[in-house]
């Protein structure tokens, strides 16, 4: 219910600052995407001598500006209770261990996989997330095509954002491990959001055994990349 509550707050957060940057747009005033960005924007509703801002506009924005920093405070709050459930929770710290994984991402996934030994394996696990390719295959070709998209979509989303952070890492060399070389070598053929999204599926992999075998993640330091069989 706290991950339901902050992706909702989160989609209405999204669409005010999308609202603020189309309307300062038409005014001339650009500022790039992002929350961190939509504060100049903010401080501009907020200064009665910008004379950059027409008076009208002011009054118009202001109430927008007002929900964005009220819906700000309440995702923070919920941050805060998310924090403190992950904590409490040990399934939840143990899957915090894996790269792109972090506390919000682990709760998610141990409030909404229970049992993780209903799946039969880590490959059933990814499909569920819709994390496995389509097959369009006939007289004996194997063709695959894009992820599926099927299955549980808050978690697919939380674990494509949470690889595009650590694909970051590891395209910086700041990783050394098995799985870091793995995704640099990928980057060296693929596009970085195809791969970011190849890492994802591997981190669900590795998520379905920690969660099914009791274990903590540990990243192989030399040969293939850890995959969860």
């Amino acid at each position: 219910m706290l991950h339901g509550a902050r992706d909702l707050l989160i989609g209405q957060r999204t669409a005010l600052i999308n609202a603020l940057r189309g309307h300062f747009a038409e005014l001339g005033t650009v500022v790039a995407q992002g929350a961190r960005n939509s504060r100049q924007l903010i401080a501009l509703i907020h200064d009665d001598a910008s004379p950059d801002l027409p008076v009208t506009a002011r009054v118009a924005l202001q109430p927008l500006a007002a929900m964005l920093i009220g819906i700000e405070v309440q995702i923070a709050k919920l941050d805060k209770a998310i924090l403190a459930a992950h904590r409490s929770d040990p399934v939840s710290t143990r899957l915090a261990g894996i790269p792109g994984i972090g506390p919000v991402v682990a709760s998610c996934l141990s409030a909404s996989i229970p049992d993780a030994s209903l799946f039969q394996g880590s490959r059933e696990f990814a499909a569920y997330l819709g994390l496995v390719p389509r097959q369009h295959s006939t007289g004996g070709k194997a063709r695959l095509g894009s992820i599926s998209k099927m299955g549980n979509r808050h978690l697919r989303k939380l674990l494509v954002v949470g690889a595009h952070a650590a694909l970051y890492s590891m395209k910086a060399g700041k990783t050394r491990t098995a799985l870091a070389e793995w995704a640099r070598s990928l980057l060296a053929k693929k596009p970085f959001k195809v791969v970011a999204v190849a890492l994802a599926n591997k981190m669900a992999r590795i998520a379905w055994a920690v969660m099914a075998r009791c274990t903590a993640y540990e990243p192989a330091r030399q040969g293939a990349a850890a995959s969860a069989a």
